[in-house]
């Protein structure tokens, strides 16, 4: 059976359209997947290093082994953790873990049924549990014990000090059960999709069938079929549409005589047309440089403008917006995981006198100098800019406080040891530094407030020197 063109192009646009929706939908599909996956571990992490906060340490060491059950200690822990499954439905299973050397022991268990017993030894290695003495992870994948298979977040006590942990687990039937909603959901995405492949495929087919079929009927009223000759209607649309192309090539081959007789006539046009259509073209071809040139010498102001805005006129280095906003991205970063950072606020020391005594010319030469001797003891991670006035802040993104204190130390010594002649005069620069760490949860303006007195701390110790002020 020989098929249409109509069924062709409904079975090609189909077949297309279906393509790339499942291509589309699988891509959605694994992605939803995986931030559920993300958003479960999240959570157990999260809850873990919740309850960590509401537990205490004191008198655990009292928990050794199965008689110590009756103990106070072990009862008013229990409690507290199965209140917390209680609020949490979704939850198995909350226990409190204990490391010795390089084993692991339970401490508490919430389990009602078949609880682990004080000091019964875990026996399986689970890198996310032994990183959780340490800090607060979770399981990349679901494991499996004695209990069944689970997907647990664990978080230690008392900042990680003393060996203890608390650990949650999440059975693998309710992170199947969330799994399964995005399936169905996935299903019904495809029937849908199914569906308007459907309609826009018949569409999409029957707007060009129409228009083959206008065509067929358009040559055959530019060549009309005489009355005695039969009609062949084998063959599917675009056989009918060569044909009635042939029959009308035919007929106007007999007009090809005319053409001939007018061929002298359209050559001369045809050389008076390309004389004009390459004096047009040289006009296009010498506007389109121009405005080339035009565009290029615009976005080259734009890019001019948009480093004017964010870069300090005299020194060249960030100013306060610029830095504000850089301040902000990474304080954003370390909301999502990354290491702290800290700030050091330096002052020029007694600039006010070099102004009032050399001039505001020799004044701006100290601060480009100043600029250039800091830029040259910074590490390429961090960022300098102009606070205001003679005061600069330097940004050290993921740094540790030992880190940025030496740092600050260096451009102390660095900038007192290089001094500058102006005016057939040597100045001695020196500057007081403030620096902080910023402390996750905070707000930036509270850093920053830090990081000031830091600063006036170290200009009432007499300049010229570091002064830490630690976060709370």
């Amino acid at each position: 059976m020989r098929l249409t063109i109509q069924t062709k192009l409904f079975l090609s646009h189909f077949t297309a359209i279906i393509l790339v929706s499942g291509s589309v939908g699988t891509y959605f599909y694994q992605s939803a997947t995986e931030n559920l996956m993300n958003a479960l571990q999240s959570r157990l992490k999260n809850s873990a290093a919740l309850i960590s906060q509401g537990l205490s340490i004191d008198n655990l060491d009292r928990i050794r082994d199965e008689s110590d059950i009756s103990d106070p200690v072990y009862k008013k822990n229990v409690v507290a953790l199965r209140e917390f499954i209680k609020a949490n439905p979704d939850i198995a299973f909350v226990y409190i873990m204990r490391k010795l050397d390089d084993k692991v022991f339970f401490v508490i268990d919430s389990d009602m049924q078949d609880p682990a017993l004080p000091g019964e030894e875990y026996e399986h290695d689970i890198p996310e549990l032994m990183e959780g003495f340490l800090r607060p992870s979770v399981d990349e994948y679901i494991t499996e014990d004695k209990w069944g298979f689970f997907l647990s977040g664990y978080s230690p006590l008392d900042g990680g000090k003393d060996d203890y942990m608390v650990g949650i687990d999440m059975r693998a039937d309710e992170v199947q059960s969330k799994f399964e909603k995005i399936r169905l959901a996935g299903f019904l995405s495809l029937a849908f999709s199914i569906i308007l492949a459907t309609i826009f495929s018949r569409l999409l087919t029957i707007s060009f069938t129409r228009r083959i079929s206008s065509l067929t009927t358009r040559f055959a009223s530019i060549a009309p079929i005489d009355d005695d000759v039969a009609v062949d209607m084998r063959g599917d649309e675009l056989d009918q549409l060569s044909r009635s192309f042939d029959l009308m090539s035919k007929r106007l081959s007999i007009k090809q005589q005319q053409i001939d007789a007018n061929e002298i006539e359209l050559r001369k046009a045809h050389g008076d047309l390309e004389q004009r259509v390459e004096s047009r073209t040289a006009e296009l071809v010498l506007t389109n440089e121009k405005l080339l040139q035009e565009i290029a010498e615009r976005k080259n102001v734009e890019r001019i403008l948009e480093e004017t805005s964010r870069t300090d006129y005299l020194t060249g280095v960030l100013n306060r917006r610029a830095m504000t906003d850089r301040l902000e991205q990474v304080l954003s970063q370390t909301a999502r995981g990354s290491k702290s950072f800290c700030t050091i606020l330096l002052d020029i020391d007694h600039f006010k006198i070099i102004n009032d005594k050399y001039g505001h010319d020799v004044g701006d030469q100290v601060l480009k100098h100043s600029v250039e001797k800091l830029k040259g003891c910074i590490r390429e991670a961090d960022e300098l800019g102009r606070w205001g006035g003679e005061e600069f802040l330097i940004l050290a993104p993921e740094t540790e406080l030992v880190e940025a204190d030496n740092l600050a130390q260096r451009l102390c010594r660095e900038l007192a040891a290089a001094s500058i002649v102006l005016q057939r005069q040597e100045i001695s620069v020196t500057a007081s530094f403030g620096l902080t760490r910023y402390q996750p949860g905070e707000n930036l303006a509270a850093c920053l407030k830090r990081t000031d007195d830091a600063l006036y701390a170290a200009k009432a110790e007499g300049r010229n020197c570091v002064v830490v002020i630690e976060p709370r």
